[in-house]
């Protein structure tokens, strides 16, 4: 070890006690740790119109009451939104964003003009196009980040803060994230699994969702782009308390350029704790195929599920992933819309055996976690548990889950940053971090310490 590593190392050994905190001293002064409350909800920091996430409702004594969770798109039940689609058997991810952006549904000339605008926007330059190709796609979520960075330069007016201009940045922000991680998940396949390099250029007759499967692997069947539509629209927007989001919020209250602050959206969904959480119950599912003989016994499944708990098998974290949330309690209004369409997929697929495999594991998870733990507290699954297993029925590699997951939240960044800048009380988010540390210490000279 040289002198230098030796430093570093020492260095990093001071953290063990200058990132010490008494856990006694966050309830003393009063701290929300995680910005949550003692009960579990959200402190309050902020009012929108965008989103609303609901999962319990406050008794008259002030407890909190589970409840069936819903999901609100600027009033409207996303319940309602979704049937809409599945059952003219469309794609509705354009009319969704629409909504979000501007607050109000279009009608069928400003669906289809916002259609053609959002294609406009899709291509490349030239210049990033090129920077992807030189990164051979060594992790999607950074490049996603840098090539936002990137587009700064080449924004002919890029801190313009005025109404037109943020809307123009948001739909060509939108309209670029499909193509981005498109190109750079074929250009990672080129370099790390010695596969044919395609570049496929959007086309103008298709839906965004269509477009990316097109730019993405070339072939795909209806029912899989209008599932992959469904979940961009599931995953759009989850209210402005979301780490991602108030992230944006937080960026964009300084006044920075929407560039700075969606790529450091980016970089807080690419967090394991956030965005990639579908991947870990991808993994927890395939592992559960091979170490559960009898996919339809339930006393086994219980078994299993109950050592997993226990910490005694698969990674011992004592976690069921994809089940529990932080503001659902009774369900996840988008797990259950997701599980109509998987449902379907999964027989086009002929991989119905491990649909109901999945179905089954849903259930007896929430029902064993409420025996093993015991801690009256009401979990349902979420979204995640059910995300992995279509985007692997669509095709989808794993290396482009949390890249998806951006790909559909930059609508609900976009829209709260424009709230965020446009809320006429506007001021910069700044909290308070109390200082535990005496503030008498000594200073020792340099020849003396």
């Amino acid at each position: 070890m040289t002198s230098k590593q030796y430093l570093t190392y020492k260095l990093a050994d001071t953290l063990k006690q200058t990132c010490k905190i008494e856990n006694s001293l966050f309830k003393e002064y009063g701290v929300k740790r995680g910005l949550r409350n003692e009960d579990g909800s959200g402190v309050l920091v902020g009012l929108t119109q965008i989103g609303n996430v609901v999962g319990y409702e406050r008794t008259p004594e002030g407890k909190l009451k589970p409840i069936p969770g819903k999901l609100f798109y600027r009033g409207y039940d996303l319940e309602d939104l979704v049937h809409a689609v599945i059952k003219e058997k469309r794609c509705g991810f354009e009319e969704i964003t629409y909504l979000l952006l501007s607050g109000s549904l279009p009608d069928k000339d400003e669906l289809g003009q916002f259609r053609e605008l959002l294609y406009e926007k899709m291509p490349l330059t030239h210049e990033t196009t090129m920077n992807i190709l030189e990164l051979r796609g060594y992790n999607i979520m950074n490049i996603l980040a840098r090539s936002v960075l990137e587009m700064y330069v080449f924004d002919e007016d890029p801190d313009n803060l005025s109404r037109e201009n943020l809307m123009r940045q948001s739909i060509e922000l939108i309209s670029r994230f499909p193509t981005v991680i498109a190109y750079a998940y074929n250009v990672l396949r080129h370099h790390n699994k010695e596969r044919s390099l395609h570049i496929r250029h959007p086309h103008p007759e298709k839906t965004l969702a269509e477009n990316f499967l097109y730019m993405l692997k070339g072939e795909f069947t209806d029912l899989e782009a209008r599932t992959l539509d469904l979940m961009l629209i599931l995953q759009a927007e989850h209210g402005g308390g979301n780490n991602s989001t108030f992230t944006v919020r937080v960026t964009s209250s300084s006044m920075t350029d929407i560039y700075s602050s969606i790529a450091a959206g980016i970089g807080s969904l690419k967090g394991p704790l956030h965005g990639g959480a579908n991947i870990q119950v991808v993994d927890m599912f395939n592992h559960l195929k091979q170490h559960v003989s009898d996919w339809k016994n339930v006393e086994e499944i219980d078994c299993y599920l109950t050592r997993m708990l226990n910490k005694e098998v698969y990674n011992k974290t004592g976690l069921i992933y994809g089940i529990g949330h932080a503001v659902y309690t009774i369900s996840d209004p988008r797990a259950l819309l997701l599980r109509e369409m998987a449902r379907d997929l999964a027989k086009e697929k002929n991989r119905t055996d491990e649909f109901e495999f999945l179905e089954l594991l849903e259930e007896r998870a929430v029902d064993v976690f409420a025996r093993v733990k015991n801690n009256g507290k009401t979990v349902s699954s979420n979204i995640d548990f059910y995300s992995g297993f279509v985007y692997d029925m669509i095709g989808l590699p794993e290396e482009i889950y949390t890249p998806l997951f951006a790909m559909a939240r930059i609508i609900g960044w976009t829209a709260h940053r424009n709230e965020e800048l446009n809320f006429a009380g506007k001021r910069i988010i700044r909290p308070a971090y109390k200082n535990v540390l005496p503030d008498a210490i000594a200073y020792t000279p340099l020849d003396k310490r």
